[in-house]
């Protein structure tokens, strides 16, 4: 069984609900799936996310408080502290501006992914994902075929980049929240390594073929391109701008990580997590208040991919409840117990359940799993922690930062999948390394 010090509380009613339960968290998953396809002009009004999200959250929300009220309690506790964190990473970030132009070279494009992996523990996948973002699409806007480049951005910095401490994630924020040793995420490190390596390889052969291809496509413009270093803009030495948000990144990690010491039963979760909210709101209003504006327009900052992430989870996360209450009670009937079973499980879940409460709910299913049938304790928590981590990226809603910037991506003219073009791009980009972590860590 998962040793006590990594235990985590049930936030979910102990009994099954009947599966009509679900039926909301379904349509809106298949809302949020379909319309962008169906009706793209409509649904890209803030109005209309927010009728869908009413749509659904309402009956979702009657729903939670017929099975147990104080699920609604806890759903919107972790919804607030989910918004407050993605909150004032994506302000504060945006009050960041990395001045002058990068190579949009494949190489150049490489790095950053791979500087965006490594940072992505230090400040979460939303924070480096939101820094990285806007520089990233400004070095590539020459080119004709930027889809990839974003796709690749956001299965590296945006989710599996962040498996290896409890900033990294969302998930691994919640096990730390609950008992999980900070220092226990840095035994990930290989599976990390084989995810973060592979695609960074992939990344290069594919956006060199394009390049390539690009670059023959119109003659006339090679010899711009190979002098700007692929671009058709000249590279302009970097500099940082706003260096103050620097300094109020690092106190967000500072209160992340006194969370993990404030909430226990002594001093309670409720009152820690909102404290914590509090907090972190209040460092994102510092930013605003003491970052010129100018440097945030010149950022191309704007609120909508925050607030688009905000209208749609305040639905997901009420009603995603009822499917995770049968997950965490009848997880153990589906005879998922091997640690493969787990990351796949899990993993599975995560993409279209958001993957830190899935994360919760497996590993209370875990608990009651004996050691000689998931061989132990650790791998069971590494199978599960890895399947939230990677298998976020599968879709858009698998992980916070996906949407936003998914979002950001749009604003500036680059032209993203619909919700299952970019499951078919993780599935084949991901898909054959999520294998091979398979048979070379869980089997």
């Amino acid at each position: 069984m998962v040793p006590a010090p990594i235990c985590l509380a049930a936030l979910l009613p102990d009994a099954a609900p009947p599966a009509w339960t679900v039926i909301p968290f379904a349509l809106l998953l298949l809302s949020i799936a379909l319309l962008p396809l169906l009706a793209p002009k409509w649904w890209h009004h803030r109005s209309s996310q927010a009728l869908v999200s009413a749509g659904f959250g309402v009956p979702a929300i009657a729903i939670v408080i017929w099975l147990d009220p104080a699920a609604l309690g806890h759903a919107t506790l972790e919804y607030l502290a989910f918004v407050a964190l993605l909150g004032s990473l994506f302000t504060i970030s945006g009050g960041i501006r990395l001045a002058g132009r990068l190579a949009g070279t494949p190489g150049a494009n490489t790095a950053l992914l791979a500087f965006g992996a490594v940072l992505a523990n230090l400040v979460g996948t939303t924070g480096a994902a939101m820094l990285l973002i806007r520089p990233f699409l400004r070095a590539n806007e020459s080119r004709r075929q930027r889809t990839h480049l974003v796709v690749f951005f956001i299965l590296v910095v945006a989710n599996c980049g962040g498996c290896l401490t409890p900033l990294g994630d969302p998930p691994l924020f919640l096990g730390f929240l609950r008992g999980v040793p900070f220092e226990w995420t840095l035994r990930l490190w290989p599976q990390w390594l084989t995810i973060c390596s592979g695609l960074l390889v992939l990344f290069r052969i594919v956006d060199g073929a394009i390049q390539r291809r690009e670059q023959a496509a119109d003659s006339k413009d090679a010899k711009v391109a190979a002098g700007a270093g692929g671009t058709g803009h000249p590279v302009e030495p970097l500099r940082l701008e706003g260096r103050g948000n620097l300094v109020l990144l690092a106190a967000v990690a500072v209160v992340v990580l006194l969370s993990g010491a404030v909430v226990n039963p002594r001093f309670g979760e409720t009152a820690a997590l909102l404290s914590q909210a509090f907090v972190l709101l209040g460092l994102a209003g510092l930013s605003l208040r003491l970052t010129p504006a100018g440097l945030r327009t010149a950022n191309g900052f704007s609120w909508g991919p925050l607030a688009e992430v905000a209208i749609l989870f305040a639905a997901i996360f009420v009603a995603m409840v009822p499917a995770l209450a049968l997950l965490r009670v009848k997880g153990a009937e589906a005879g998922i117990a091997l640690p493969w079973q787990l990351f796949w499980g899990t993993g599975a879940l995560s993409a279209f359940l958001d993957n830190a409460p899935t994360y919760l709910a497996f590993v209370a299913a875990a608990q009651h799993l004996p050691d000689e049938v998931v061989g132990t304790s650790h791998a069971a928590l590494e199978a599960i922690a890895c399947g939230a981590v990677f298998f976020g990226a599968m879709t858009y809603i698998g992980n916070g930062p996906n949407f936003m910037v998914k979002a950001i991506a749009e604003e500036t003219g680059v032209r993203m999948p619909s919700f299952f073009g970019y499951l078919g791009w993780s599935v084949m980009l991901l898909g054959p390394l999520l294998l091979l972590t398979t048979f070379l860590f869980f089997a």
